[in-house]
């Protein structure tokens, strides 16, 4: 096992953090005492020590000194301040894995002594129910290996695929802000359903269940989404008269516009756009 015998310290302990401890604790590919998390909040630590048997500490630099795989779990705009703090006692032992959304591997490179393998993810919020899409990239001094490890631990909240860093901003556009997109969806199916006589909560549960059947579809079956909506649609039927509404309404257009912008935003954001 990639994750075997090594120790795991999360620099924060939020959502994310949780979700993450739940599915490696949960897969029993971690267990719960090589896992080591600090936060500002001590509330928070105590939570996570209760509900999963981590162990909880309040100094970074003892858990740096401790683990592994370091998992920078802060907020973008902490990260300079925990690296200044802690990059003196990183080295190239260590496999640093950040969820900060902007913060490049080049940015975290430069704040550290020598050749660490830092690990770049973008995780979207399913994550916190095991449903998570999330993309993964590499830095400079990364090796397959390394990479291996960041796929194998987000696997466990869903699925993991690897990218270029450069994609990066694409895939906060389109998976990342795309739960989204997808609650819009189901909140407007649910608002028609209402509208030809369903009650709200059954309308709102036919609409979600078939959002994830559809899904499920796509990714169990391998067929490309073309393939299964025309499995749906016969000649003259319910189906090709809902479709063309929306073709008719720019659905399409309207949710690639919505994967452009958020991504231009993204880059905006991560200051990669010095327009």
């Amino acid at each position: 096992m990639l994750l075997e015998n090594l120790n795991m310290g999360f620099i924060g302990g939020g959502a994310m953090a949780e979700a993450l401890i739940a599915g490696l604790t949960g897969a029993g590919l971690v267990p719960p005492e090589r896992i080591r998390v600090s936060d500002v909040s001590g509330e928070r630590t105590a939570y996570l020590r209760d509900k999963f048997g981590v162990v909880t500490v309040s100094d970074n630099d003892a858990l740096v000194g401790d683990a592994d795989i370091i998992v920078l779990a802060v907020k973008p705009f902490v990260v300079g301040e925990v690296l200044a703090e802690t990059g003196g006692r990183i080295g190239d032992r260590h496999t640093v894995i950040s969820i900060a959304a902007g913060i490049s591997t080049s940015f975290i490179e430069q704040k550290l002594v020598g050749k660490v393998p830092v690990i770049r993810v973008m995780p979207n919020t399913p994550a916190l129910v095991g449903a998570g899409a999330t993309a993964v990239c590499r830095g400079r001094w990364a090796s397959d290996r390394h990479l291996e490890l960041a796929l194998t631990m987000f696997g466990a909240v869903g699925r993991a695929v690897p990218v270029s860093e450069n994609l990066m901003d694409a895939v906060t556009g389109l998976s990342g802000s795309g739960p989204a997109y997808m609650y819009i969806i189901a909140e407007a199916l649910a608002d028609a359903g209402v509208r030809v006589g369903l009650p709200r909560d059954v309308a709102l549960t036919l609409a979600a269940q078939t959002m994830l059947g559809a899904a499920r579809m796509i990714l169990e079956t391998g067929r490309h989404p073309g393939v299964l909506k025309d499995m749906v649609t016969t000649p003259g039927g319910t189906t090709i008269e809902g479709l063309f509404a929306l073709e008719e309404g720019g659905l399409r257009a309207a949710l690639v516009r919505a994967v452009e912008r958020a991504t231009a935003r993204s880059r905006q954001l991560s200051g990669e756009d010095k327009k």
